[in-house]
């Protein structure tokens, strides 16, 4: 015996207009997830305030809070070359809603340390790279090295006497100042501090005698006659600073260090979150107002798409861990 179930009109009806609002549904829930950022988003800087990480992310976040009208809050978790800040962003969802900002010094970790407590290849995806500065030797103004040949005869006469900050072992001002001691066979002895900022203010006050630092982190000082810069890296001099001489003219050759900043996020981020990124970071750094701040900063205003940020990344790598092996740097 067969058995049928009869439906009202009423039931029938419901179910035919449920199935014809499906695909207005669907729609719906894909507008509701493309519609990043609805809420704030948190950007770890790695290292404390005032550095030029944290200055150059602080002048990015205003820019894309202002450009998708959400916005991006900066937190600054110092500790660890940075790996305390980058590890918990490692850890947070891949939601778009938790960033981390770093520099040339990520590419630094998996040389200086054995094991870290994230996994650069698996845990974080690179973003965009923006605001390319070079790194500059930074003395206090009435510093008695007057040039850099009167600082390197100094360390040559006295071996690590010449004393240098950096925001700890193995930032990229550490194996900047390492990398010029090799490159002029001389010996400084090294001073690290908190960050980037506190080894600036040691500088000013004296404690130590030179800072390597990206020129982002340092133009404010420079400018206002409080630091003085004895060379920067780069293939031709400062148009902010034109009596500055590079590295090169100051007779040390095949020194390009160059600083980057770049935001990653968790891997497995949503595409259309990491795109949206590259766009809003590409259109900030082609605004009048970023090609500015770079440009007085010293720094080269482009940005770069995660492609050519993972090259740069790559290069980066190469670059300090043939470093880290002349320097004799064992990871801990």
């Amino acid at each position: 015996m067969t058995y049928r179930i009869r439906t009202s009109p009423a039931v029938r009806c419901a179910a035919l207009a449920f199935a014809a609002a499906l695909p207005l549904l669907a729609c719906g829930i894909a507008q509701a997830a493309e519609a990043w950022p609805s809420r704030p988003v948190r950007v770890v800087v790695p290292y404390g305030p005032g550095g030029a990480v944290d200055v150059a992310t602080r002048k990015m976040a205003q820019m894309l809070s202002t450009q998708t009208g959400q916005s991006f809050v900066v937190e600054n978790k110092p500790g660890a070359t940075g790996t305390i800040g980058v590890s918990q962003v490692a850890r947070a969802a891949p939601d778009g809603y938790t960033l981390v900002a770093n520099d040339t010094t990520y590419s630094l970790l998996p040389h200086i340390f054995k094991q870290l407590p994230f996994d650069p290849a698996k845990d974080l995806q690179p973003i965009s790279a923006f605001v390319f500065a070079p790194m500059a030797l930074a003395v206090s103004n009435d510093s008695p090295y007057r040039k850099l040949d009167d600082l390197i005869a100094q360390a040559r006469a006295k071996p690590d006497t010449i004393t240098y900050g950096s925001g700890g072992p193995g930032t990229t001002p550490h194996f900047a100042a390492e990398g010029l001691a090799l490159a002029t066979n001389v010996k400084f002895m090294h001073v690290p501090f908190k960050g980037a900022a506190e080894a600036t203010q040691a500088v000013l006050g004296k404690v130590i005698d030179f800072q390597f630092a990206s020129t982002t982190g340092v133009m404010g000082p420079v400018q206002g006659g409080q630091l003085r810069l004895l060379a920067v890296s780069g293939d031709k001099r400062l148009a902010v600073l034109p009596d500055v001489p590079t590295f090169t003219e100051a007779g040390v050759k095949d020194f390009g260090v160059v600083n980057w900043t770049g935001l990653w996020a968790p891997k497995g981020t949503p595409p259309e979150v990491t795109e949206r990124l590259q766009r809003e970071i590409a259109k900030a750094m082609a605004s009048e107002e970023m090609q500015s701040f770079a440009t007085k900063m010293g720094a080269e205003p482009r940005a770069a798409d995660a492609a050519e940020f993972g090259r740069i990344l790559a290069d980066s790598s190469v670059m300090w861990g043939n470093v880290a092996r002349n320097i004799g740097y064992d990871a801990k």
